[in-house]
């Protein structure tokens, strides 16, 4: 693969000032030092970030220069990658500390504002996970188990719901239904649409419409079996209905919730820009139509993702606990 190296000199005479602010803007940006240069995967993202940086050191009166590099003399790739996630790794680390600090504290609140103060410092957490998991470009398997952390938490932290009984049923016995629901679908609509094209009929027939005829299956609406129930949503209801229950649907499964519900129960890092992009389908007014077809293309790329994670992090959990059991 290829990377971007960044090189750059101050002139002698300057301030700590600039120097101490273009540290940090290189953390910021999540480039690893490397024998006196600084490094990024070969991604356009990183590239601009260089670029500007590059603009900040010449009005400084300093000279930058930036490489693509196909190769370092004595690293491999995978050498480079374990850098980057190392230093992934020692951020994660400090968040779950504080987490774990964080799950003492709420073993002895007595009083509501306490549980308020761990609800605030929680919400700062999360924070510091998502400006983490944006430079985190190898998918560091620490950042998903800190997130976890993090929602175990938060749930324990939230008021306890009824535990809410789901009947299952079988996708055989769906495969060749129809299926209606509200026009102007959104998180919670999109998300069950991608999920009956995803695992039950890719051809299904899909019907927007108030009324339900008697030959259709409705969901997310007033009647039928698979609308909200209790503090789920419509789209974690068809998860549990039909077993389907892999960790990236799980993590899915939250994020849909959260941008449906907004209850403050589940925070992954990703929620927050699905919420953005699928208002501004919606403020573009485009149709029906397209709203699910953007909706299935979005749904389908973040359960890959996710479940791609997902396997990564049980990979690495396993080959831990093989290394403990040979030792």
């Amino acid at each position: 693969m290829s990377w971007l190296v960044f090189s750059y000199s101050l002139p002698s005479k300057t301030s700590s000032s600039p120097r101490v602010t273009l540290w940090r803007r290189l953390r910021r940006i999540g480039a690893i030092a490397l024998s006196g240069v600084q490094i990024l995967p070969e991604r356009e993202e990183c590239l601009e970030a260089f670029k500007w940086l590059a603009q900040e050191v010449q009005q400084a009166k300093g000279e930058a220069l930036i490489m693509y590099v196909e190769r370092f003399a004595g690293l491999g790739d995978q050498d480079l990658i374990e850098r980057f996630r190392e230093a992934r790794r020692e951020e994660y680390a400090e968040i779950d500390t504080q987490a774990t600090e964080l799950e003492k504290a709420l073993e002895t609140i007595t009083e509501p504002d306490e549980r308020i103060h761990i609800q605030e410092n929680l919400e700062k957490l999360y924070k510091q996970h998502t400006e983490i998991s944006r430079i985190d470009f190898f998918d560091c398997p620490e950042g998903t188990q800190v997130i976890a952390h993090l929602n175990q938490i938060a749930q324990a932290v939230s008021p306890s719901e009824p535990r809410v009984e789901i009947a299952s049923t079988t996708i055989e016995q769906y495969r060749d239904k129809q299926w209606v629901t509200r026009p102007r679908p959104h998180v919670d609509r999109l998300a069950c649409i991608w999920l009956i094209r995803r695992f039950i009929n890719p051809n299904a027939a899909i019907r927007y419409a108030k009324e339900v005829a008697s030959n259709e299956v409705a969901f997310d609406m007033d009647t039928g079996e698979f609308r909200h129930r209790g503090n789920l949503c419509t789209f974690e209801v068809m998860v549990k209905s039909f077993g389907l229950d892999d960790l990236g649907l799980q993590v899915l499964g939250q994020i849909v919730h959260e941008v449906d519900l907004r209850d403050g129960l589940y925070m992954q890092p990703q929620t927050l820009g699905v919420d953005t992009l699928l208002r501004g389908w919606l403020l573009a007014n485009f149709s029906d139509e397209a709203l699910e077809a953007h909706g299935v293309a979005l749904f389908e790329g973040l359960y890959v993702a996710l479940s791609q994670a997902a396997a990564k992090v049980s990979a690495a959990t396993t080959r831990r606990r093989s290394q403990k059991t040979s030792v």
